[in-house]
């Protein structure tokens, strides 16, 4: 939830929207691909917000049958924004705890090769996300340094994965 919170504020911070905009942000730039922050998570995020104070209807617009209600940032929301930031940037960018490393300890409880198949269609499904990525990444060129620098982070991580996928299957095949 805090990459949601992290990512709403930020975003009401920058002026009044309404959920459907944020959505559409969220769908329009894969945000699903590179956090925690799903679609379908920011209604649920900006009535928590609201009840919590951090957020406040700012107007109610009519579109046809529908009323469409325009959040705005308090300014605790903006404290807790700031709180958000700092937590955010004094962590390690990407986590070194993975379900992976502790399932590849238990891995000969499968049956004779299916770790092995399940690598491989691991690292098929990397493959595809290292195309989208590239493909993002082109559609995205010239944002700022920043998001270079991010890229190219994300993307030294996409291609340790896959050598990491490739010397496992290799060391289960013998």
């Amino acid at each position: 939830m805090s990459s949601t919170r992290l990512l709403v504020l930020g975003l009401l911070n920058e002026g009044p929207r309404h959920g459907y905009e944020i959505n559409q942000l969220v769908t329009a730039g894969a945000l699903d691909q590179w956090t925690d922050v799903k679609p379908g998570s920011i209604y649920h995020a900006l009535a928590k917000l609201e009840a919590e104070g951090l957020t406040e209807t700012h107007a109610e617009e009519r579109t046809g049958d529908r009323l469409r209600r325009v959040y705005a940032i308090t300014p605790e929301g903006r404290r807790t924004l700031g709180d958000l930031l700092r937590k955010a940037l004094s962590a390690p960018p990407h986590s070194t705890r993975s379900d992976f490393a502790l399932a590849l300890r238990w891995h000969s409880l499968l049956e004779s090769g299916e770790a092995r198949e399940l690598m491989a269609a691991s690292s098929r499904e990397l493959e595809a996300r290292r195309a989208a990525f590239a493909a993002g990444r082109a559609a995205k060129a010239g944002l700022s340094p920043l998001a270079d620098a991010l890229f190219e982070n994300a993307e030294a991580h996409l291609a340790a994965d896959a050598k990491l996928l490739d010397d496992l299957q290799r060391l289960l095949g013998t």
